[in-house]
C-alpha cells in the first residue's frame, strides 16, 4: 500500500505535519522508533497514564529513551580528538511518541524579525556561516498564530517589549508565577531588565479537552502525568482522530528509498525485527537535527552540507544560594524570562569591539530554581554532612539561577556524520557529533553573565557562581561548602548540555549553499521535506520548538496547496 505521506518522527515537527496533511484528506503513516507512552492510536482521545513524577525513571532509567547503551552517540570537539573522545548520551532528545515535546518544560517563544535576517542586519563574522533565512517573520507570523492555537499557548501579548508584532492574543492567559520568579523579576527590573511571563505550552486553563497545569514542578525532563502540556499531543490527537493516519511505534527507519530524483518510500525495521519497505508519494523527515542528517547519510544522500552547521545554544548559568527557601520544586520549571541580552546595544558593541568582533548577541534568559532531590544529592560531598545539607537544601530549595540560552553561530566544522566504527544495537552506524563553540559565544557569555550575578546579589544571595555549557576551559568557582576554590562543574563538560539542537540541513534558495528550499523540500529530492529544526539557518537565542512547528505547518500547507 502506498500512502500519500510517510512522516519519520512523531515529535513537534512530525506531529504538526501530520495534523495539516490529514486535515487536507491525505493518508499518512507516522513512524516513531521509540515506544508509545502518550496515547491510544485506536482511540486518541484516550491518553496514556504512563507518566509520573519519578526522577529516577525519567532522568536515570531512560524511560523516554534513547538508552545510550543501545543507541549511543559519539562526540569530539574537533578532528584533533581522533575518531571520538566520548561514547554514550550526547544531546539526547527523547525517542518516544511525541518526541522532544514530551520532556520539554514548555517555553515556546517566537523568534524576532531580526533573527531571520542576521547577516543583513549585523553583517558577517569571521569563521561563521552567518546568513539570512529564505523566510521572514512577516511570512511566518500567520503560522506562529495558528500553531499557538493548535498547541495551546499561555502568555500575555505585549508583556515582552522586544517581541515582534502579533496578529492576535495568546489562546490562554499566563499561568501562575513561581515564588522565586516574583523575587527575581523585581530584582531584574531594578537592574533595568525587562522580565515577563514566558509563553508556555502548558494549559493555564482547561483547553482542547485537556486539564490546566497543576504546577506539580515536574516539567523539564518529565512527561506530564495529566497531559497539560500541549505539544505535540494535541496535533497527534487531531491527526489520528481523522482516521487518515496510522502510527507505527518501535519502528526504525533505516533508509530512504530513491529512484533518480524522487523518493519512493522507506525501509523500516519493526518491533518484530523484520525489515520491510513502505511506499509513499512524499516523505516528511522530522527526526531532529541529529537523527535527520544521520538518516540522510545512511540513505546515501551525499549533499556536502548534510550534517554541517550544527548549532546548540551556549548556556551561561549564573546561580546563587538564598537565605530563604524559594520552593522552586513547585510550579512550571520556568515561568519568567527576559530578552535584554538579545539586544545589540552600545554596551554589547563595545564588548564585541574589545574582543575583535563586529557584534555579539546573547539569548533568552530563564529565571529558574534548583533541581529535584536525587539530582541535588549528587552534588553534596559524601559523609556526615550529606544528610544535613539535604535537609537545608542549598542547591535545590534555596538556589536560584539565570540561564542564558546564548545564540550559537553556525560553523561548517560543527557537524553530524556517521561514526566509522560505533554501531547501535541494530547494527547501524551511530551519529557522531563534532562541536566547538565560536569565540562569539564565549565573548557574549562573559559580557552578559556579570549583570545576572548582580541581580542575584540584589535578591540577597549569600553565594554565587557562574558556569557554562559547554564548559570553558579552566573555569572554577567558589564552593558553597567552604572548602576554598574548587572546580564546581557537576555534570558540565565539553559536551553541550543544551537540547536545543539546530542546523544540519539548512534551508536556502541556492542548492550550493543549502540542503532544502524555503519550504523544507530537498533540492535534490523535491518530494522529501524536512520538518524539524535541521532546516534552521541561524539559532537565534530562543528555544526552537515554536519556530520549527510553524515551519512544519508552512511546509505541510505548501504540500497540500
Amino acid at each position: 500500500m502506498t500512502v500519500d505521506a510517510i512522516i519519520v518522527g512523531s515529535g513537534p515537527g512530525g506531529a504538526t505535519a501530520a495534523d495539516v496533511l490529514t486535515r487536507a484528506g491525505w493518508t499518512v503513516t507516522i513512524i516513531e522508533k521509540g515506544r508509545n507512552h502518550l496515547l491510544d492510536p485506536e482511540n486518541p482521545s484516550r491518553l496514556a497514564q504512563d507518566y509520573s513524577n519519578d526522577e529516577i525513571k525519567f532522568l536515570h532509567r531512560h524511560f523516554l529513551g534513547p538508552d545510550p547503551l543501545i543507541e549511543p552517540r559519539t562526540f569530539r570537539v574537533s578532528e584533533d580528538d581522533g575518531e571520538r573522545s566520548y561514547t554514550g548520551a550526547v544531546n539526547s532528545i527523547p525517542s518516544t511518541v511525541g518526541g522532544g515535546g514530551t520532556h520539554a518544560d514548555g517555553k515556546v517563544p517566537r523568534f524576532r524579525p531580526e533573527d531571520f535576517r542576521l547577516h543583513s542586519t549585523y553583517g558577517p563574522i569571521d569563521d561563521a556561516a552567518v546568513a539570512d533565512w529564505p523566510v521572514d517573520y512577516d511570512e511566518l507570523e500567520p503560522y506562529y498564530a495558528e500553531v499557538e492555537r493548535l498547541i495551546g499557548v499561555a502568555g500575555s501579548a505585549g508583556a515582552n517589549p522586544f517581541a515582534g508584532w502579533r496578529s492576535g492574543p495568546y489562546p490562554m492567559p499566563s499561568g501562575a508565577p513561581m515564588y522565586g520568579a516574583v523575587l527575581s523579576s523585581a530584582a531584574a527590573e531594578s537592574q533595568g531588565l525587562h522580565p515577563y511571563a514566558a509563553p508556555t505550552a502548558a494549559n493555564s486553563v482547561p483547553y482542547d479537552g485537556r486539564p490546566a497545569c497543576n504546577n506539580c514542578g515536574h516539567c523539564a525532563y518529565f512527561g506530564c502525568p495529566i497531559h497539560a502540556k500541549g505539544d505535540p499531543v494535541a496535533m497527534l490527537q487531531h491527526a489520528l482522530g481523522t482516521g487518515q493516519a496510522e502510527l507505527l511505534s518501535e519502528t526504525f527507519v533505516s533508509r530512504l528509498r530513491t529512484n533518480g530524483r524522487e523518493a519512493t518510500g522507506v525501509d523500516v525495521i519493526g518491533p518484530d525485527g523484520v525489515e520491510r519497505t513502505l511506499g509513499a508519494r512524499f516523505i516528511v523527515v522530522a527526526g531532529g537535527a541529529i537523527e535527520t542528517p544521520r538518516l540522510l547519510l545512511l540513505s546515501g544522500i551525499e549533499h556536502p552540507l548534510v550534517g554541517r552547521h550544527l548549532m546548540m545554544h551556549f548556556q551561561t548559568m549564573n546561580v546563587g544560594i538564598m537565605p530563604q527557601r524559594l520552593h522552586a520544586h513547585r510550579g512550571r520549571s520556568v515561568t519568567h524570562v527576559h530578552d535584554d541580552c538579545m539586544l545589540v546595544d552600545d554596551d554589547a558593541r563595545d564588548a564585541a569591539r574589545a574582543a575583535g568582533l563586529p557584534w555579539i548577541r546573547g539569548g533568552l534568559v530563564e529565571h529558574g530554581g534548583g533541581g529535584h532531590p536525587v539530582m541535588e544529592g549528587q552534588f553534596y560531598p559524601w559523609g556526615p554532612s550529606h544528610k544535613k545539607l539535604m535537609a537545608e537544601s542549598p542547591l535545590r530549595d534555596r538556589l536560584w539561577a539565570f540561564i542564558m540560552q546564548g545564540e550559537d553561530l553556525p560553523q561548517a566544522t560543527n557537524r553530524v556524520d556517521l561514526d566509522p566504527t560505533v554501531r547501535d544495537a541494530r547494527g547501524f552506524p551511530v551519529a557522531r557529533i563534532t562541536f566547538k563553540p565560536h569565540r562569539h559565544e564565549l565573548v557574549a557569555s562573559a559580557h552578559h553573565g556579570p549583570r545576572h550575578i548582580r541581580v542575584l546579589e540584589d535578591m540577597g544571595a549569600t553565594w554565587t557562581a557562574t558556569t557554562t555549557s559547554p564548559l570553558v576551559a579552566g573555569a572554577t568557582a567558589r564552593s558553597p561548602f567552604g572548602d576554598g576554590a574548587t572546580n564546581y562543574r557537576g555534570p558540565i563538560s565539553a559536551i553541550p548540555a543544551s537540547r536545543h539542537v539546530m542546523g544540519t540541513t539548512r534551508m536556502g534558495t541556492d542548492p550550493a549553499t543549502s540542503v532544502v528550499d524555503a519550504y523544507g523540500r530537498m533540492h535534490d529530492l523535491p518530494n522529501v521535506v524536512v520538518a524539524d529544526s535541521s532546516v534552521f539557518v541561524t539559532s537565534a537565542g530562543y528555544g526552537p520548538t515554536l519556530t520549527l512547528v510553524a515551519l512544519a505547518a508552512r511546509a505541510a500547507a505548501a504540500l497540500v496547496g
